[in-house]
């Protein structure tokens, strides 16, 4: 549709208004508050209704509505009164408990039509029942005491003579509860309020009392929070006879800036008819020493329901080009929402094959984080960054083991003296100053065994990571069915356990190689023998009481892997010290061969590991728990969950008003178009 200046259907509008009719009351002869819209300006009003119906403000379509707001005793439903030409509920405190959308349509048939429609239900009703109608309609939605609700009730009248309009009759404003209304009246009230005028196609009609000063009214104050320069309010002052004393002041001044301008009213009074009260209030402002000096274009009812139809005319012309793009933009996010819920399976092939699919996708998914290091599909969660983190845990496995052995060599607090103790206890008839290597190996085993646990500890950890890893990998692909994810949850469970076990198995089975077996090619062992090795005369020179240069006793030394060792205690073993200092040079050789091969081999068998799980167990555990006596058939788990339908049926029924509301927006501006080629 082509695109157009939202002031265009305004101007186009403009020669139907110059057919309205003003009222001239002469003769005693009362016409109608304005004529009748024109055949080709009524489609706007009734456009905006139908879409009203339609409820689109649920899908957050904001139609163009104009708002009555005022304090409460501020005149709001007299001047409604006046211009439906009806009598709306009475009485003490708020008698408006709910908003109320009066729709008024003037007719050519002399007999009205008048008729509630609330909560589903469509009330008939005349002009003599119409108030004791409302009051029922309140009630049964709002209780029976005076409490608030914010559910509507809509009026319609279709009666000779009335302008047409729509607008929406909110509670007065108070804040002082009285008895029976709860005590957070004045927030309740406030937040409907709030609600219908913050939208930008709201028009606030603002009913002010001449008695009071306009900048402390409730309703100026909320009026200006949402609309500061008043662009979108209009005044209506009531009870001007009341204080007639600086009302012109007051209006000329304009201290509340309202955009719209003003317009002054007399309303109703006791038993007057809607007739006599237009007479009197022509007579009011044409004879009263003060009042009739207010320009005559902003006093009366009937000027209220032409700058009202104009206003509307306005607002609706302006914002119907914008209901379609907002309508477009709605339906564009609707359906990518609807296309991304899966449809209903109809057969156990359907439910298999996409069974199949997201077994593909966790498998494909956990590749990318567990495998290559890919992390697009949780950028901002760090926690399945995987392959970093499980870097981060082998590191910290690999400092931990260096820890414990660390542990191991300071624990007695007596260097040599653990290795002086196996030595002893490996004596034998055999050649002097001889290696054991039984008492190497029972060295190494003591040393292995105070790190065995730390291996197991890790593969725990790691695992217990891994599963849930898995689990929320599973549990994002498989959400639209709940009972699937139990399953998967499961599935996953019990794979990992296993794997678990195997992994628990498998280091301890290579700790166990570690402590029964001294064996490496690996030349560092010999070149770092040798380096530790040089320092061996150095130590029996001081083990055996040696002064330095100086003639000074020395009692320790510095050490590579050590540090600084205390050797005094060594004086009474010197005949096993240099085997002692031998061994633990061979161990403190070897065994940091043993750490890093502890390290690499766990590394080493986690990361076959974890590819084994992703590349082949996982689908196989999957498959063979389906299928197994407590899988359930793949129907059965890709049942969806009732919030998965709810929210399909929900956006369906939400598509299916936005196109309604869309034809019926299309075919009044194609009317519109229609008419100006015409």
């Amino acid at each position: 549709m082509t695109q157009r200046n939202p002031l265009y259907f305004f101007y186009l509008l403009i020669p139907f208004f110059c057919m309205l009719i003003i009222p001239s009351y002469t003769n005693n002869v009362t016409p109608p508050l304005i004529s009748s819209y024109n055949d080709r300006i009524r489609p706007l009003l009734d456009a905006v209704d139908k879409l009203r119906k339609l409820k689109a403000t649920d899908e957050g379509i904001q139609l163009p509505t104009i708002v009555v707001i005022g304090d409460q005793s501020s005149g709001k439903s007299s001047v409604l009164e006046s211009l439906a030409g009806i009598s709306l509920p009475r009485g003490h405190g708020i008698c408006t408990r709910v908003p109320l959308i009066m729709c008024l349509q003037h007719h050519s048939n002399p007999e009205p039509v008048l008729y509630l429609e609330y909560m589903g239900k469509v009330i008939q009703t005349d002009e003599a029942h119409v108030s004791e109608a409302i009051n029922s309609a309140t009630q049964e939605i709002a209780g029976n005491g005076k409490g608030i609700s914010n559910t509507p009730i809509t009026l319609v009248v279709r009666k000779k003579g009335v302008p047409d309009l729509t607008m929406v009759d909110l509670p007065g404003i108070t804040r002082v509860p009285v008895r029976g209304q709860p005590e957070n009246v004045y927030e309740q009230i406030r937040d409907i309020i709030m609600e219908y005028i913050t939208p930008e196609e709201s028009i606030i009609l603002n009913v002010l009392s001449a008695t009071v000063d306009f900048s402390t009214c409730e309703s100026i104050m909320m009026s200006q929070a949402v609309d500061k320069t008043g662009q979108r309010t209009l005044a209506v002052v009531t009870k001007p006879d009341k204080a007639p004393e600086g009302l012109l002041e007051k209006l000329t001044n304009d201290d509340v800036s309202i955009g719209l301008g003003y317009v002054c009213v007399r309303n109703r009074i006791g038993e007057e008819t809607y007739e006599e009260a237009w007479l009197e209030e022509m007579r009011l402002f044409q004879s009263h020493p003060l009042l009739s000096r207010i320009d005559k274009s902003i006093v009366g009812v009937p000027v209220l329901a032409q700058k009202l139809v104009q206003i509307q005319a306005n607002i609706i012309s302006k914002t119907l080009p914008n209901i379609v793009k907002k309508i477009d933009e709605k339906l564009n996010v609707y359906g990518v929402e609807l296309n991304n819920i899966p449809r209903g399976l109809s057969s156990m092939e359907e439910a298999m094959a996409v069974f199949m699919h997201i077994v593909g996708s966790v498998k494909e998914s956990l590749r990318k984080i567990l495998i290559r290091g890919e992390y697009e599909e949780y950028p901002d969660d760090t926690r399945m960054h995987c392959t970093a983190r499980l870097n981060e845990m082998i590191g910290g496995f690999s400092k931990l083991m260096q820890s414990k052995e660390n542990d191991v060599n300071n624990k007695s607090g007596s260097f040599l003296m653990e290795e002086i103790r196996v030595l002893e206890e490996a004596k034998g008839v055999g050649l002097p100053n001889f290696l054991s290597r039984w008492a190497f190996l029972t060295a190494l085993q003591k040393k292995v065994k105070g790190i065995s646990q730390t291996p197991v500890d890790f593969v725990t950890e790691v695992w217990g990571y891994i599963e849930g890893v898995v689990i929320k990998v599973g549990k994002g692909h498989s959400e639209k069915y709940p009972l699937l994810q139990s399953f998967s949850k499961r599935a996953a469970g019990n794979l990992i356990s296993r794997m678990k076990d195997q992994s628990v198995a498998r280091v301890k089975e290579i700790v166990q190689m570690e402590m029964y077996s001294d064996y490496t090619c690996n030349p560092d062992y010999l070149s770092v023998w040798n380096r530790l090795m040089l320092n061996q005369d150095k130590f029996m020179s001081i083990v055996e009481g040696k002064t330095d240069y100086w003639g000074a006793k020395v009692t320790g030394m510095e050490l590579e892997g050590f540090g600084e060792v205390e050797l005094e205690h060594l004086k009474d073993y010197k005949h096993l010290a240099k085997q002692a200092f031998d061994m633990k040079m061979r161990i403190e050789s070897y065994w940091r061969i043993v750490l890093n091969r502890l390290v690499d081999s766990t590394a080493l068998h986690l990361v076959f590991s974890i590819q084994n799980l992703v590349n082949k167990e996982l689908e196989y555990e999957f498959v063979g728990e389906l299928m197994g006596p407590y899988g359930g058939s793949a129907d059965r788990m890709l049942e969806e969950s009732p919030a998965v339908a709810s929210k399909r049926d929900k956006l369906n029924k939400s598509i299916q008003v936005l196109k309604e509301s869309k034809d019926v927006v299309s075919t009044i501006l194609d009317k519109i178009a229609d008419i100006e080629s015409f």
